[in-house]
């Protein structure tokens, strides 16, 4: 056996019952406390970002692919709906759907008040994964290349505003050449997601009433959208879109589409950079207590081992090892009490959240096990560092000294 790793474990057993027990398990309930509160609050960050991310995707997929004259008015020119690139996005790497849209924006008029939306036509190629699950009443369209479904989604900030619920009638209102052209839509189903904006903005309906009213031809669209497997690779799959499109296409990824939201999501960041920053603090000020007070105690023990030829950095390895043996034993606790904690709220919803102000209506818990793994890495390997410097103290200890102190 290592003889620094001997000395170590026999100091932790005999401080036992030495004044320093105390300090050690002060030091332990620091460093746990800590971790279990950066684990928690990376959790918290994680979730919340990719449930904002989700939602902002599900409007507008990962990547749009529109006419290159495209404006930010909802009007675009058509582009053909072309079933070889299609396919040939499909097949990039990485991709999981390509589904065809169109938008024109409109008016919903009843007796009492009326409302401007965006009406959002999609295919019976739209992935309606996102909207199922956030359906609060009725149901999410059925819609077919053959028939034309007059059924609308509505958003429930939408239909409270408006007074509406599934199965009612409503009229639409667009403006097309001057004229003022009108059509009648059944309500099917009504969503919430939390994005006020977004669920004040749009509509779903078949795109066939888009392409009748804008007076295109069945295989005209406004763009296609292309879902992806993996976010962190959206950049990279992009460019391969881009080189693949002919001239007069544009294709922008939903972060280019909606800059402010990611931006904004990104400053959350600093937030948890500010927490992490905390607790290390005052892990390492907690440890640095320990080690001082572990050292002082076994003045007379540094003492005898210097008397007998071991050298000043050896000794340092035997306190570092104690320190990193008390680091560990904390970060373990930490580990249990911080995946617990959010392991509980990931599968309970627990604690809630005012969804009018946070977007969501539960804390969002995501646990992603290689930030975890850096976490626990980064912790330790800093903890030990920092007490590199307190360890110094011992080549300052003289073996006559040490040995009559008490």
């Amino acid at each position: 056996m290592n003889l620094e790793f001997f000395i170590a474990r026999r100091l932790l057993k005999s401080n036992s019952s030495g004044f320093s027990d105390p300090i050690i398990r002060i030091a332990i309930i620091a460093v746990a406390i800590g971790l279990a509160v950066m684990i928690i609050a990376l959790a918290i960050l994680t979730g919340f970002q990719q449930e904002i991310r989700n939602k902002v995707i599900g409007f507008g997929g990962h990547i749009q692919i529109s006419h290159f004259d495209a404006n930010i008015s909802f009007e675009s020119s058509p582009i053909d709906h072309d079933p070889e690139l299609k396919r040939s996005l499909a097949g990039i790497p990485g991709v999981r759907h390509v589904q065809v849209f169109a938008n024109k924006p409109g008016i919903i008029r009843t007796d009492d008040a009326i409302q401007g939306i965006v009406l959002k036509g999609v295919g019976a190629d739209f992935d309606w994964s996102f909207f199922g699950e956030r359906i609060v009443n009725g149901d999410i369209l059925n819609l077919s290349d053959s028939l034309i479904s007059s059924g609308i989604l509505l958003s429930q900030k939408t239909a409270s505003l408006l007074k509406l619920k599934p199965g009612d009638d409503i009229r639409m209102y667009f403006i097309i050449d001057d004229l003022i052209r009108a059509r009648r839509f059944s309500i099917q189903g009504i969503y919430e997601t939390g994005l006020q904006e977004f669920d004040e903005m749009f509509a779903y309906c078949d795109i066939q009433h888009i392409q009748r009213l804008n007076a295109w031809r069945a295989d005209q669209i406004a763009g296609f959208e292309i879902l992806v497997n993996d976010f962190s690779y959206l950049d990279q799959i992009a460019l391969q879109v881009y080189s693949l499109i002919p001239y007069h296409l544009y294709a922008q990824t939903i972060k280019e589409l909606y800059p402010q939201i990611f931006d904004w999501l990104q400053l959350q960041d600093m937030n948890v950079v500010i927490v992490l920053a905390l607790m290390i603090l005052v892990a390492v000020i907690t440890m640095i207590s320990a080690l001082l007070i572990i050292i002082l105690e076994r003045t007379n023990t540094i003492g005898i081992l210097k008397a007998m030829g071991y050298e000043n950095w050896n000794i340092r390895k035997v306190f570092l090892i104690v320190a990193a043996n008390i680091a560990i034993k904390g970060m373990l606790w930490g580990n249990f009490f911080g995946l617990a904690l959010a392991l509980t709220q990931k599968y309970t919803g627990i604690i809630t959240l005012s969804q009018e102000s946070y977007y969501v209506s539960v804390v969002p818990i995501e646990i992603n096990f290689v930030y975890l793994s850096l976490l626990n890495t980064g912790t330790l390997i800093i903890s030990v560092l920092v007490l590199l410097v307190p360890s110094a103290i011992i080549s300052a200890i003289t073996p006559v000294k040490a040995i009559r102190y008490e």
